[in-house]
Protein backbone atom coordinates (compact mmCIF):
# COMPACT_ATOMS: atom_id res chain seq x y z
CA UNK A 1 0.00 0.00 0.00
CA UNK A 2 1.21 3.50 -0.87
CA UNK A 3 1.54 5.28 2.50
CA UNK A 4 1.42 8.73 0.92
CA UNK A 5 -1.89 7.86 -0.76
CA UNK A 6 -3.18 6.35 2.50
CA UNK A 7 -2.46 9.56 4.43
CA UNK A 8 -4.03 11.69 1.69
CA UNK A 9 -7.23 9.66 1.81
CA UNK A 10 -7.28 9.61 5.60
CA UNK A 11 -6.81 13.31 6.29
CA UNK A 12 -6.72 15.24 3.01
CA UNK A 13 -9.14 18.08 2.28
CA UNK A 14 -11.27 17.56 -0.82
CA UNK A 15 -13.47 14.97 -2.48
CA UNK A 16 -13.44 11.93 -4.76
CA UNK A 17 -14.44 12.22 -8.41
CA UNK A 18 -16.58 9.31 -9.59
CA UNK A 19 -15.50 8.77 -13.20
CA UNK A 20 -16.57 5.13 -13.32
CA UNK A 21 -19.59 5.15 -15.60
CA UNK A 22 -19.77 1.64 -17.10
CA UNK A 23 -21.72 0.06 -19.94
CA UNK A 24 -25.13 0.76 -18.46
CA UNK A 25 -24.60 4.37 -17.43
CA UNK A 26 -22.25 5.55 -20.17
CA UNK A 27 -24.96 6.35 -22.80
CA UNK A 28 -26.76 8.65 -20.34
CA UNK A 29 -23.51 10.34 -19.35
CA UNK A 30 -22.56 10.91 -23.00
CA UNK A 31 -26.04 12.22 -23.86
CA UNK A 32 -25.88 14.71 -20.98
CA UNK A 33 -22.50 15.77 -22.43
CA UNK A 34 -24.13 16.35 -25.82
CA UNK A 35 -23.23 13.10 -27.61
CA UNK A 36 -26.39 11.21 -28.66
CA UNK A 37 -26.52 7.40 -29.03
CA UNK A 38 -26.49 7.63 -32.84
CA UNK A 39 -23.02 9.23 -32.68
CA UNK A 40 -21.36 5.86 -32.08
CA UNK A 41 -21.80 2.47 -33.72
CA UNK A 42 -20.73 0.10 -30.95
CA UNK A 43 -19.32 -0.19 -27.44
CA UNK A 44 -15.75 0.40 -28.60
CA UNK A 45 -16.67 3.77 -30.10
CA UNK A 46 -18.83 4.60 -27.07
CA UNK A 47 -16.05 3.94 -24.57
CA UNK A 48 -13.54 5.84 -26.72
CA UNK A 49 -15.82 8.89 -26.61
CA UNK A 50 -16.28 8.47 -22.87
CA UNK A 51 -12.53 8.37 -22.38
CA UNK A 52 -12.19 11.59 -24.35
CA UNK A 53 -14.66 13.23 -21.95
CA UNK A 54 -12.89 11.88 -18.87
CA UNK A 55 -9.49 12.89 -20.22
CA UNK A 56 -10.78 16.39 -20.89
CA UNK A 57 -11.96 16.64 -17.28
CA UNK A 58 -8.79 15.19 -15.76
CA UNK A 59 -6.42 17.40 -17.79
CA UNK A 60 -8.15 20.68 -16.90
CA UNK A 61 -6.14 22.95 -14.56
CA UNK A 62 -8.81 22.80 -11.82
CA UNK A 63 -8.73 18.99 -11.60
CA UNK A 64 -5.83 18.61 -9.18
CA UNK A 65 -4.96 16.92 -5.92
CA UNK A 66 -5.53 19.90 -3.65
CA UNK A 67 -9.25 19.70 -4.44
CA UNK A 68 -9.78 16.22 -5.89
CA UNK A 69 -8.34 13.66 -3.47
CA UNK A 70 -9.15 10.61 -5.57
CA UNK A 71 -10.84 9.40 -8.74
CA UNK A 72 -12.80 6.20 -9.28
CA UNK A 73 -12.17 4.66 -12.70
CA UNK A 74 -13.96 2.12 -14.86
CA UNK A 75 -11.74 -0.81 -15.85
CA UNK A 76 -11.69 0.39 -19.47
CA UNK A 77 -10.27 3.73 -18.30
CA UNK A 78 -7.53 2.06 -16.25
CA UNK A 79 -6.35 0.32 -19.40
CA UNK A 80 -6.13 3.57 -21.43
CA UNK A 81 -3.71 6.50 -21.46
CA UNK A 82 -3.86 10.26 -20.93
CA UNK A 83 -1.21 12.36 -22.68
CA UNK A 84 0.80 9.21 -23.43
CA UNK A 85 0.84 7.96 -19.82
CA UNK A 86 -1.27 5.24 -18.21
CA UNK A 87 -4.36 6.89 -16.70
CA UNK A 88 -3.52 5.84 -13.14
CA UNK A 89 0.05 7.09 -13.51
CA UNK A 90 -1.18 10.43 -14.89
CA UNK A 91 -3.66 10.83 -12.04
CA UNK A 92 -1.17 10.24 -9.26
CA UNK A 93 2.16 11.44 -10.62
CA UNK A 94 0.92 14.43 -12.64
CA UNK A 95 -2.22 15.48 -10.76
CA UNK A 96 -1.66 14.11 -7.25
CA UNK A 97 -5.02 12.30 -7.37
CA UNK A 98 -5.36 8.84 -5.80
CA UNK A 99 -6.69 6.21 -8.26
CA UNK A 100 -9.52 3.80 -7.40
CA UNK A 101 -11.10 1.11 -9.59
CA UNK A 102 -14.74 0.06 -9.92
CA UNK A 103 -14.74 -3.75 -9.69
CA UNK A 104 -18.40 -4.78 -9.57
CA UNK A 105 -20.17 -6.18 -12.63
CA UNK A 106 -23.53 -4.54 -12.07
CA UNK A 107 -26.64 -5.40 -10.11
CA UNK A 108 -28.59 -8.65 -9.84
CA UNK A 109 -32.38 -8.70 -9.93
CA UNK A 110 -34.38 -7.37 -6.98
CA UNK A 111 -35.06 -9.67 -4.02
CA UNK A 112 -36.05 -8.75 -0.46
CA UNK A 113 -36.23 -5.12 -1.49
CA UNK A 114 -32.58 -4.92 -2.57
CA UNK A 115 -30.31 -5.63 -5.51
CA UNK A 116 -27.15 -7.51 -4.66
CA UNK A 117 -24.11 -7.34 -6.90
CA UNK A 118 -23.75 -9.88 -9.65
CA UNK A 119 -20.95 -12.41 -9.09
CA UNK A 120 -17.42 -11.13 -9.76
CA UNK A 121 -15.74 -14.33 -11.00
CA UNK A 122 -12.56 -12.63 -12.22
CA UNK A 123 -12.04 -10.49 -9.11
CA UNK A 124 -8.64 -11.96 -8.22
CA UNK A 125 -7.29 -11.21 -11.69
CA UNK A 126 -8.72 -7.68 -11.70
CA UNK A 127 -7.10 -7.01 -8.34
CA UNK A 128 -3.73 -8.15 -9.70
CA UNK A 129 -4.14 -5.76 -12.62
CA UNK A 130 -5.12 -2.98 -10.25
CA UNK A 131 -1.96 -3.51 -8.23
CA UNK A 132 0.11 -3.55 -11.42
CA UNK A 133 -1.40 -0.17 -12.37
CA UNK A 134 -0.72 1.40 -8.98
CA UNK A 135 -4.38 1.55 -7.94
CA UNK A 136 -4.96 2.34 -4.24
CA UNK A 137 -8.46 0.98 -3.75
CA UNK A 138 -11.65 -0.33 -5.29
CA UNK A 139 -15.36 0.48 -5.37
CA UNK A 140 -18.41 -1.75 -5.70
CA UNK A 141 -22.08 -0.80 -5.63
CA UNK A 142 -25.25 -2.53 -4.50
CA UNK A 143 -28.73 -1.00 -4.19
CA UNK A 144 -31.32 -0.83 -1.40
CA UNK A 145 -34.92 0.00 -2.31
CA UNK A 146 -36.82 -1.03 0.81
CA UNK A 147 -36.30 -1.28 4.56
CA UNK A 148 -36.16 -5.07 4.59
CA UNK A 149 -33.87 -6.26 7.41
CA UNK A 150 -32.97 -9.49 5.62
CA UNK A 151 -32.25 -7.71 2.36
CA UNK A 152 -30.08 -5.05 3.97
CA UNK A 153 -28.14 -7.71 5.88
CA UNK A 154 -27.55 -9.62 2.64
CA UNK A 155 -26.24 -6.43 1.01
CA UNK A 156 -23.80 -5.71 3.83
CA UNK A 157 -22.67 -9.35 4.12
CA UNK A 158 -21.85 -9.44 0.41
CA UNK A 159 -20.04 -6.09 0.51
CA UNK A 160 -17.82 -7.22 3.37
CA UNK A 161 -17.23 -10.64 1.81
CA UNK A 162 -15.78 -9.03 -1.31
CA UNK A 163 -14.17 -6.31 0.81
CA UNK A 164 -12.14 -8.82 2.79
CA UNK A 165 -10.84 -10.38 -0.44
CA UNK A 166 -9.87 -6.92 -1.69
CA UNK A 167 -8.09 -6.15 1.58
CA UNK A 168 -6.23 -9.43 1.21
CA UNK A 169 -4.89 -8.17 -2.11
CA UNK A 170 -3.49 -5.07 -0.41
CA UNK A 171 -6.13 -2.62 -1.66
CA UNK A 172 -8.62 -0.48 0.27
CA UNK A 173 -12.25 -1.20 -0.66
CA UNK A 174 -14.97 1.41 -0.91
CA UNK A 175 -18.17 -0.42 0.07
CA UNK A 176 -21.16 1.26 -1.60
CA UNK A 177 -24.58 0.09 -0.36
CA UNK A 178 -26.63 2.84 -2.04
CA UNK A 179 -30.11 3.60 -0.69
CA UNK A 180 -32.62 4.71 -3.33
CA UNK A 181 -33.34 8.43 -2.78
CA UNK A 182 -36.90 7.81 -3.98
CA UNK A 183 -37.62 4.98 -1.54
CA UNK A 184 -40.64 5.73 0.68
CA UNK A 185 -38.77 3.79 3.38
CA UNK A 186 -35.46 5.62 2.93
CA UNK A 187 -34.96 6.68 6.57
CA UNK A 188 -35.84 3.22 7.92
CA UNK A 189 -33.52 1.58 5.36
CA UNK A 190 -30.71 3.90 6.43
CA UNK A 191 -31.22 2.94 10.07
CA UNK A 192 -30.96 -0.76 9.22
CA UNK A 193 -27.92 -0.09 7.06
CA UNK A 194 -26.01 1.88 9.68
CA UNK A 195 -26.48 -0.86 12.27
CA UNK A 196 -25.34 -3.55 9.82
CA UNK A 197 -22.28 -1.58 8.70
CA UNK A 198 -21.11 -1.01 12.28
CA UNK A 199 -21.49 -4.73 12.97
CA UNK A 200 -19.62 -5.61 9.80
CA UNK A 201 -16.60 -3.59 10.86
CA UNK A 202 -16.04 -6.14 13.61
CA UNK A 203 -14.76 -8.56 10.96
CA UNK A 204 -11.72 -6.42 10.17
CA UNK A 205 -8.33 -7.37 11.52
CA UNK A 206 -5.41 -5.20 12.62
CA UNK A 207 -4.32 -2.64 10.02
CA UNK A 208 -7.40 -3.28 7.87
CA UNK A 209 -9.47 -0.26 6.84
CA UNK A 210 -12.47 0.27 4.60
CA UNK A 211 -14.26 3.25 3.14
CA UNK A 212 -18.01 3.62 2.81
CA UNK A 213 -19.90 5.34 0.00
CA UNK A 214 -23.44 6.13 1.13
CA UNK A 215 -26.52 7.97 -0.03
CA UNK A 216 -26.90 11.40 1.57
CA UNK A 217 -29.08 10.59 4.60
CA UNK A 218 -32.42 12.03 5.65
CA UNK A 219 -31.02 12.85 9.11
CA UNK A 220 -28.02 15.17 9.21
CA UNK A 221 -24.80 13.62 10.59
CA UNK A 222 -26.54 10.23 10.58
CA UNK A 223 -23.28 8.44 9.77
CA UNK A 224 -21.16 10.26 12.38
CA UNK A 225 -20.43 6.94 14.12
CA UNK A 226 -18.87 5.63 10.92
CA UNK A 227 -16.98 8.87 10.27
CA UNK A 228 -15.32 8.55 13.67
CA UNK A 229 -14.76 4.78 13.60
CA UNK A 230 -11.14 3.64 13.89
CA UNK A 231 -11.55 1.12 11.04
CA UNK A 232 -13.12 3.57 8.58
CA UNK A 233 -10.63 5.47 6.44
CA UNK A 234 -13.29 7.79 4.99
CA UNK A 235 -17.04 8.10 4.51
CA UNK A 236 -18.01 9.52 1.12
CA UNK A 237 -21.41 10.38 -0.30
CA UNK A 238 -22.90 9.80 -3.72
CA UNK A 239 -25.14 12.37 -5.38
CA UNK A 240 -27.73 9.69 -6.15
CA UNK A 241 -29.82 11.69 -8.61
CA UNK A 242 -29.86 14.96 -6.66
CA UNK A 243 -28.79 18.07 -8.56
CA UNK A 244 -25.39 19.44 -7.64
CA UNK A 245 -26.92 22.26 -5.59
CA UNK A 246 -29.17 19.83 -3.70
CA UNK A 247 -26.35 17.36 -3.12
CA UNK A 248 -23.95 20.08 -1.96
CA UNK A 249 -26.50 21.48 0.49
CA UNK A 250 -27.17 18.06 2.00
CA UNK A 251 -23.47 17.18 2.08
CA UNK A 252 -22.54 20.39 3.90
CA UNK A 253 -24.84 19.35 6.76
CA UNK A 254 -23.06 15.99 7.17
CA UNK A 255 -19.80 16.91 8.87
CA UNK A 256 -16.77 14.77 8.07
CA UNK A 257 -18.44 13.19 5.02
CA UNK A 258 -16.94 14.11 1.64
CA UNK A 259 -18.39 13.92 -1.84
CA UNK A 260 -17.92 11.18 -4.39
CA UNK A 261 -20.13 12.65 -7.10
CA UNK A 262 -20.55 11.57 -10.71
CA UNK A 263 -23.50 13.26 -12.41
CA UNK A 264 -23.32 16.22 -10.04
CA UNK A 265 -19.63 16.71 -10.87
CA UNK A 266 -20.12 16.69 -14.65
CA UNK A 267 -23.34 18.73 -14.57
CA UNK A 268 -23.21 21.48 -17.21
CA UNK A 269 -20.28 20.07 -19.19
CA UNK A 270 -20.86 19.92 -22.95
CA UNK A 271 -18.79 18.53 -25.80
CA UNK A 272 -19.30 21.71 -27.86
CA UNK A 273 -17.98 24.06 -25.16
CA UNK A 274 -14.71 25.85 -25.86
CA UNK A 275 -11.84 24.86 -23.62
CA UNK A 276 -12.27 28.04 -21.59
CA UNK A 277 -16.02 27.45 -21.18
CA UNK A 278 -15.44 23.81 -20.23
CA UNK A 279 -12.72 24.76 -17.74
CA UNK A 280 -14.87 27.46 -16.17
CA UNK A 281 -17.84 25.14 -15.77
CA UNK A 282 -15.75 22.36 -14.24
CA UNK A 283 -13.92 24.81 -11.97
CA UNK A 284 -17.25 26.07 -10.59
CA UNK A 285 -18.37 22.48 -10.01
CA UNK A 286 -15.13 21.44 -8.29
CA UNK A 287 -15.02 24.51 -6.05
CA UNK A 288 -18.63 24.10 -4.92
CA UNK A 289 -18.22 20.37 -4.18
CA UNK A 290 -14.91 21.06 -2.42
CA UNK A 291 -16.60 23.67 -0.21
CA UNK A 292 -19.42 21.29 0.70
CA UNK A 293 -16.90 18.52 1.45
CA UNK A 294 -14.84 20.61 3.85
CA UNK A 295 -17.55 21.78 6.25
Amino acid sequence: MNEQQFEKMKSGQGFIAALDQSGGSTPKALEAYGIPPDAYADDDEMFALMHQMRSRMITTPSFRGDRVLGAILFEDTMDREIDGRPTTDYLWNVKGVVPFLKVDKGLAGEAQGVQLMKPIPELAGVLRQANDHGVFGTKMRSFIKQADAGGVKAIVDQQFEFGLEILGAGLVPILEPEVDIHSPQKADAEALLRTALVEGLGQLGPDQYVMFKVTLPDIDDFYAELVGHAKVLRVVALSGGYTRDEANAKLARNHGVIASFSRALSEGLRVDQSDSEFDATLTESIESIYAASTT
